[in-house]
């Protein structure tokens, strides 16, 4: 294992990306789970055969692999049907799982939070509709273990149907009412000045190396397809003493389901509310514009349009200490003539600190909207306000402080940060 099929997308389009780096990529998918890859073999299909998706004599050949090898697993990545893995289970009498399989089980073993085991024990639920064989009587311990598989005359595959159906809606309950907690929490960061800043990425591009060499965090960070699933957000202080918000998220990929997109569109709204985005890239990966694209590609699909993207985004062009000299001086080049792009390595820490300055140059600009209340004693700093920031509201209160409802840009925000802490 595992055999890879990798011709066409999940849309049915021809894949942008070679063959022989989606095989490497599968491989590494694999290899997250602390899978042991036997053989790996890139399977050519002209036309995909409704019952086994590839040809006789290619299952055939496979077949005799796995009888001469302790084999007990086949990944084929490709979107299979149920009538599809059903059928090559039987044919090879292993245990078949395609693309989005394999991805949710990467990230049901990554998920951490709460948040996140609901989204990926939903997103699998889902997948698991048209694939019920006898797989999902575990589900009686969500029902109290007691047994109890549904009322007389009721067939194993109805009871689990029925199981499946209430375990999806008690999901969908549970996801709401913290999607609800998470947009509260996200609403009182907006009462505090501090700009959010998102890094998105290719799965394994470096974003939690970067994340940690900017904000000394300690957050996984491994060579590692998937190493973060969770997002993570820490506070860290910009050169000139402002305050922003670094929110590093899961790793994005090539033929992420559908419904794995919808299953985690909360967690990735942290990317929607960003007042920046870094895309972080693997510059030395060959399909690295191939990524790029799919980044790009989910993006918009999150509703973040070409034109917020050319206004949003800081691309990231990470792993230059993987290059040689003369591409890594090209590189360099080329991302100096872009006032949009910054070359780094997070591991070396080249270029990092450019990029900082870079992040609070762009969020100079952008306008704060915050509330404060001044003291009697600090109603002198009045004037001030009223010149450097626009003030929406203003509540004179009965023991003589003011509040006010303010919008404020990056650097006067870090001055007026400071004369109310004086």
């Amino acid at each position: 294992m595992p055999v890879i099929k990798a011709q066409r997308g999940s849309d049915g389009e021809t894949s942008s990306r070679a063959p022989e780096s989606r095989l490497q990529e599968a491989v590494g998918l694999a290899g997250a789970i602390g899978l042991e890859v036997v053989a790996s073999e890139i399977v050519a299909v002209n036309e995909p055969r409704p019952a086994t998706l590839i040809g006789t004599g290619k299952i055939q050949e496979i077949d005799e692999l796995l009888d001469n090898s302790d084999i007990g697993l086949v990944i084929v990545d490709h979107p299979l049907s149920p009538v599809q893995q059903r059928n090559l289970e039987k044919a090879w009498v292993a245990k078949v799982i395609d693309r989005t399989g394999l991805i949710l089980e990467i990230f049901g073993e990554r998920a951490s939070t709460k948040e996140g085991r609901l989204q990926v024990e939903l997103a699998h639920l889902n997948y698991q509709r048209g694939r019920l064989v006898r797989s999902w009587t575990h589900l009686e311990r969500q029902r109290g273990g007691g047994g109890f598989m549904g009322g007389p005359g009721e067939t194993q595959i109805e009871a689990d149907r029925r199981m499946l159906r209430e375990r999806i809606t008690k999901l969908e309950r549970e996801l709401e009412q913290v999607v609800r907690t998470r947009q509260l929490h996200r609403s009182k960061r907006k009462k505090v000045p501090h700009p959010i800043v998102a890094l998105v990425g290719y799965t394994n591009a470096g974003k939690s190396t970067l994340f940690n060499r900017i904000t000394g965090a300690g957050v996984l960070a491994e060579d590692m397809l998937f190493a973060t699933l969770d997002p993570t957000l820490r506070r860290m202080k910009l050169p000139h003493g402002r305050t922003v918000i670094l929110s590093d998220t899961v790793g994005f990929i090539s033929d992420l389901p559908t419904h794995l997109v919808a299953a985690f569109r909360a967690t990735l709204e942290e990317v929607l509310e960003a007042d920046l985005i870094l895309h972080v890239r693997d510059m030395s990966d060959p399909a690295r514009d191939a990524q790029s694209d799919d980044v790009l590609r989910i993006l918009g699909d999150l509703g973040i349009d070409e034109k917020a993207q050319n206004e949003k985004i800081i691309e990231v062009w990470n792993k230059l200490d993987l290059l040689d000299t003369e591409e890594h001086d090209a590189l360099m080049a080329r991302a100096a003539a872009n006032a949009s792009v910054m070359g780094v390595s997070a591991v070396t820490g080249e270029g990092v600190d450019a990029l900082v300055d870079q992040i609070a140059a762009r969020l100079a600009g952008i306008l704060t909207e915050t509330t404060i209340t001044l003291s009697p004693a600090q109603l002198h700093i009045l004037p001030w306000i009223y010149e450097h920031a626009l003030v929406d509201e203003r509540r004179d209160l009965e023991d003589g402080s003011v509040s006010l409802d303010i919008r404020v840009p990056g650097p006067e925000a870090q001055r007026l940060e400071s004369m109310l802490a004086g």
